[in-house]
């Protein structure tokens, strides 16, 4: 077994699809992403002789607290051999070192179960402080049925939501063209500070990058002239992800008919699931994404999850950071 750089978009993307298709942060174009925003990232592969048996690209960040290495959504290696976990673990403390790195983080895309939290525990890795975050728990729906046979499943008041705004004649519009991006950008804003998130950086960067590739769309729904709710929706092998939502207060529930939209959009494109992206856990009354939760399961389908993210502490200085990170994830309700 050996590790060396990957510089096949092809083989890559082969492997990513075979083996974690939702894994998006491990996707290329996601890569490509990272490097649009000037981030350093670099791909390597686990080899078994001249058979790929693993990828991983890892983001250097330097933040205000410090440097770490970031795996988002990976490693992705095929079994849980100890002994290549072994060998990619310990090449990655040799590169966190080399990039002067306090810790690493990661959250390979397999379950969440005690076998794969010992295995993950067993090199010394221990679960992050920070949420749920990279839709480690999300919702999903399978959308190889018909178009009839989804609406019948979904919550009767999602599917008289969609009716109602076809019938107070809601229009839908999709486009690749980078320029409408600041519709979606004032919609944003006014969400963020409605709902009391902090905004996600690099939307921008990530839609040009998808849509030059034709991996991405933006939705708008439009009422009497005036655009009300809006969705950026990544496309992946045989996944959509809705992966940016925003929307103002309406009488008419236009978001509805967006992602109804973009479902039947995902069908025309041959996709086979729709991601909802990340939701609250059951149960959550006071947690942040328990509305937008209620939103997106109306649609039908079923919770999937992931193993939490988990870090590895290189040295003293990754403890600052974990009470920080555990600071803000008790202000802010996760």
């Amino acid at each position: 077994m050996r590790i060396d750089i990957v510089s096949d978009r092809d083989a890559w993307e082969r492997f990513r699809e075979t083996h974690a298709p939702g894994a998006l942060f491990q996707s290329w174009t996601w890569g490509d992403v990272i490097r649009h925003q000037s981030l350093p990232l670099t791909r390597f592969g686990l080899y078994d002789e001249s058979r790929l048996a693993g990828i991983f690209q890892v983001v250097t960040v330097r933040a205000r607290r410090g440097t770490y290495l970031h795996v988002r959504h990976g490693p992705i290696i095929i079994g849980t051999n100890p002994e290549d976990w072994e060998l990619f673990i310990t090449f990655l403390q040799n590169f966190a070192k080399n990039q002067g790195a306090s810790f690493i983080r990661m959250n390979p895309p397999f379950e969440d179960t005690q076998t794969n939290r010992t295995l993950l525990c067993s090199f010394g890795m221990r679960p992050a402080a920070v949420h749920e975050v990279d839709a480690e728990r999300c919702w999903v729906l399978d959308i190889t049925p018909s178009e009839n046979s989804l609406l019948s499943g979904m919550r009767k008041t999602t599917r008289y939501e969609i009716k109602r705004a076809i019938k107070e004649g809601v229009i839908v519009e999709k486009s690749e063209d980078p320029k409408g991006l600041q519709t979606f950008f004032d919609l944003y804003k006014q969400t963020a500070t409605r709902q009391g998130f902090v905004p996600h950086q690099g939307i921008r960067e990530e839609f040009d990058v998808f849509a030059k590739v034709h991996r991405a769309l933006l939705f708008t729904g439009v009422h009497e002239g005036k655009t009300v709710a809006a969705a950026i929706v990544l496309f992946m092998g045989n996944v959509a992800i809705y992966h940016h939502g925003a929307s103002v207060t309406s009488r008419i529930g236009v978001s509805y008919l967006v992602q109804w939209e973009a479902i039947r959009e995902a069908k025309r494109r041959g996709m086979r699931v729709y991601n909802f992206w990340g939701i609250a856990p059951p149960g959550a009354q006071g947690h942040p994404w328990h509305g937008i939760t209620l939103f997106k399961s109306g649609f039908g389908g079923r919770e999937a999850r992931t193993i939490h993210a988990h870090d590895l502490p290189l040295s003293p200085r990754y403890w600052v950071t974990r009470s920080v990170e555990w600071w803000e994830r008790k202000r802010r309700g996760y």
